[in-house]
């Protein structure tokens, strides 16, 4: 029955998705934002949210949907572009109503080797993030530890969990509200890139930022949109 339950909400919140989806391939990200309805977007992050989609699972599972939608999108899309103007290195990919960062070597993020301590290079790349993120004070940011696959798989496991944890702890030490921080740590299950090479192993050692829409900001554009 479970099983069953399951498969059932699966096709449900799928075809929900694909519906959404095919009529926003053509839309910018507010338009998007608008797009994904509250249901759909819960139950989805629900399904992906699990250890192998977190990053996926937050940002889907935060939608809200509708006008609100699109009031939150517009927001992310000026943040997101705020970030990629201050730190060139950096990924960023903006997903519905909220944006995924992703650092690795290539934006001058590092720890030290068997470290969860950031460089001083890593502080200073880290902290160019922080007056953005006072800018927007009304978003929730997870920040999510990787590895690549060197040493034991319960010890990356550990080892990224510190990592993650360290960054939340300089995001604080500088100014970022502890009850806007959340981190986890994700070992070497998600790698981005092959391990059989330097290079490769270099995008697997990253940390990844989720931001997404708090209360506060959720209200206000229901607000705006007239949606209360």
């Amino acid at each position: 029955m479970k099983n069953t339950t399951l498969v059932v909400l699966v096709l449900f919140v799928a075809g929900i998705f694909l519906n959404s989806c095919s009529s926003l391939q053509n839309a910018n990200s507010s338009q998007k934002g608008a797009g994904i309805g509250v249901a759909a977007g819960a139950a989805l992050g629900a399904l992906i949210g699990g250890k192998d989609n977190r990053a996926a699972g937050a940002l889907v599972g935060a939608a809200v949907g509708g006008g609100a939608g699109a009031v939150i999108g517009k927001q992310m899309d000026k943040q997101a572009e705020e970030i990629e103007t201050t730190m060139p290195g950096a990924e960023v990919v903006r997903s519905e109503e909220g944006i995924q960062l992703i650092l690795d070597e290539n934006a001058d993020v590092r720890f030290g080797f068997d470290s969860s301590d950031l460089t001083a290079d890593s502080k200073a790349n880290i902290g160019k993030l922080v007056e953005i993120f006072n800018k927007y004070p009304d978003t929730d940011i997870l920040v999510i530890g990787h590895t690549d696959s060197d040493g034991a798989e319960a010890y990356n496991q550990s080892l990224s969990e510190r990592r993650a944890a360290s960054v939340v702890s300089f995001l604080k030490t500088n100014g970022i509200m502890a009850s806007r921080l959340n981190s986890v740590g994700m070992g070497e299950s998600q790698p981005r890139a092959t391990n059989d090479t330097k290079e490769g192993k270099a995008q697997n050692r990253r940390v990844e930022f989720t931001i997404t829409a708090n209360e506060d900001m959720v209200n206000a554009a229901k607000a705006e949109a007239g949606e209360n």
